[in-house]
């Protein structure tokens, strides 16, 4: 029997609520792990690939009626950058789509209490205003390398939408900026800019070659903001927002590309040169959000890029070798 949720607002979380955070094992659902851990929520859920597949329907549905989840954070996803997006579209938009549409769907059918689903700043269309407003989705073409991606997150953005419409469900969406940090992705092939500067970089500085080559020509504008951050953000909002509106959240800065590589120069120590590649694709212009509705709820980040790009380089020195 399908259970109809009403929301009612806004509310505390207990501590000892039943939380699955879905892709707990990625960047992001590991921060969202530590920080629910770290305001001491003692009832986590997570399953691994090998544990839960999220492509099938029916175990994504055993799943919730074994575990009872009260709280449903959606981290899991397929990503990577420019190149995996372009190169496999067919997987990012179908993938994307099963994933999201098994969790939310189960998540109404289970009755759970309320509901986070994790988005991307790639929604918004390439030549949108900025910063990046809420109220400009749908409103113009998206970038073409990444359309797939953000496709699939429009989709899951109306689906907690409809639900709420439809069946009362307290389900949020939120459009976090691009994410660094602890757990990131340094695969060349398939990470975004940040830890792929933080691999090219590194790799340099061992080596001992110049230049490193960058792609495009470093003008394009990019906001960041630490994972941990928005883990901070997600929990802050699960307790403080319900709204059918999605919501932003971002740093309330960006930089250039070419600023951005001089900074992870300096944090990895490398003292070669820097060239840029104007062949190879830029991405949209800039991407840079406006998270004045997050601001006025009292939200602010804590992590600046310099701090963590030092933060994130450490991690990857701890994961890959200090050679």
């Amino acid at each position: 029997m399908t259970a109809r949720v009403v929301y009612a607002g806004p509310m505390k979380m207990a501590h000892d609520a039943r939380i699955y955070v879905a892709g707990h094992l990625g960047m992001v659902g590991s921060a969202l792990w530590r920080e629910l851990q770290r305001q001491g929520y003692s009832r986590l859920i997570g399953r691994g690939i090998d544990e839960l597949d999220l492509l099938d329907a029916a175990a994504v549905r055993r799943f919730y009626a074994e575990e009872k989840p009260e709280y449903v954070l959606v981290a899991a996803a397929k990503v990577g950058g420019i190149v995996a997006n372009d190169s496999f579209p067919a997987q990012f938009l179908y993938e994307n789509l099963q994933i999201q549409n098994h969790l939310i769907h189960g998540a109404y059918t289970a009755g759970v209490r309320k509901l986070l689903f994790l988005g991307s700043s790639c929604i918004y269309p390439k030549h949108a205003p900025q910063p990046l407003r809420e109220e400009s989705l749908l409103t113009g073409p998206l970038e073409p390398t990444n359309q797939w991606y953000a496709i699939a997150k429009i989709a899951g953005i109306k689906m907690c939408q409809a639900y709420r419409r439809q069946y009362g469900c307290d389900f949020i969406a939120v459009m976090p900026t691009n994410l660094y940090g602890p757990n990131d992705n340094y695969d060349l092939r398939t990470s975004h800019v940040l830890p792929a500067l933080i691999r090219k970089f590194h790799e340099a500085k061992v080596a001992g070659t110049s230049p490193v080559v960058c792609w495009g020509t470093g003008n394009p504008r990019r906001e960041f903001l630490y994972v941990d951050d928005l883990a901070r953000a997600c929990v802050f909002l699960l307790e403080h927002y319900s709204d059918e509106q999605f919501i932003n959240i971002g740093s309330g800065s960006d930089l250039t590309i070419r600023e951005l590589a001089e900074r992870v120069k300096q944090a990895v120590g490398y003292a070669g040169d820097i060239a840029w590649d104007p062949s190879l694709p830029d991405g949209t212009p800039r991407k840079w959000m406006d998270s004045s509705r997050l601001f006025a709820l009292g939200w602010r980040p804590q992590v600046d890029l310099d701090a963590g790009i030092q933060l994130a380089y450490q991690d990857f020195l701890k994961r890959f070798g200090a050679a």
